[in-house]
């Protein structure tokens, strides 16, 4: 009597798919993590863009502080030393106009004062006996750090919103906030070619896309896994 030799369970096969399997799930469910992050934070700037400004030290106390609009009482600032961060507006090259404000009873903050186009050589005047104070309205807004990319300041030109390297060569002394003021009121409104403005709150939120491909590519694997298993065995008993 001829024994007939039972298939074989692929068993390393299907640790490699276990294995892979689990990582397409934890990559989809993080998507899903993020896309409820990302839907939260949407919701907070909606939120804060409607609400009135607040005295900046109030804001700066909330837990998150990011996209409130805020009002800002800084001396000097309409002659204030700037450096210049190079920008795209409305498709208009130029540069942004970056101050030191040394807040009464806060932290020194970076005060973007709004775009000037490349086609306009002419500056606010500086000067740092000026102690006038001017009062502005804002959103304060996190500063991103640059890429590795981007190239380095040259001649007081950034190409970077680099936060710490912009307050040293505005030779700020002492802790630096992390949030910049982005101007929505004029620093020196005798001067029209300085336009405040603050970006726009722009949030891709693509995570839902991102999550149904891991979650498609593991319902592709098990499908394959399925089938490669099935033949496996299959072509074992016609062996047989």
């Amino acid at each position: 009597m001829t024994s007939v030799a039972r298939p074989r369970f692929p068993i390393i096969l299907t640790i490699l798919a276990v294995l892979l399997l689990g990582v397409l799930l934890a990559l989809g469910v993080w998507q899903v993590q993020r896309m409820q992050w990302k839907e939260g934070l949407i919701a907070s700037a909606e939120a804060a863009a409607g609400q009135p400004p607040l005295p900046l030290i109030e804001a700066l106390k909330l837990e998150n502080p990011e996209f409130r609009r805020v009002l800002l009482t800084c001396r000097g600032l309409a002659a204030a030393p700037y450096v210049e961060l190079q920008s795209i507006e409305d498709s208009d090259a130029g540069v942004r106009l970056v101050s030191a404000c040394a807040v009464e009873g806060g932290p020194t903050l970076l005060v973007d004062r709004g775009f000037v186009s490349a086609e306009i050589s002419a500056r606010p005047p500086v000067n740092v006996g000026d102690t006038m104070p001017v009062v502005i309205t804002g959103v304060l807004r996190r500063a991103p750090a640059p890429s590795a990319l981007t190239p380095p300041p040259a001649e007081g030109r950034f190409y970077g919103r680099d936060a710490e390297a912009m307050a040293r060569a505005l030779k700020v002394e002492g802790p630096v906030s992390p949030f910049t003021v982005f101007a929505t009121t004029s620093t020196n409104p005798d001067w029209g070619a300085l336009k405040p403005s603050a970006p726009p709150a722009a949030f891709t939120n693509n995570h839902l896309g991102y999550a149904l491909t891991w979650f498609g590519l593991a319902v592709a694997l098990i499908a394959f896994y399925a089938v490669l298993l099935r033949r496996r065995m299959t072509r074992k008993d016609t062996e047989s």
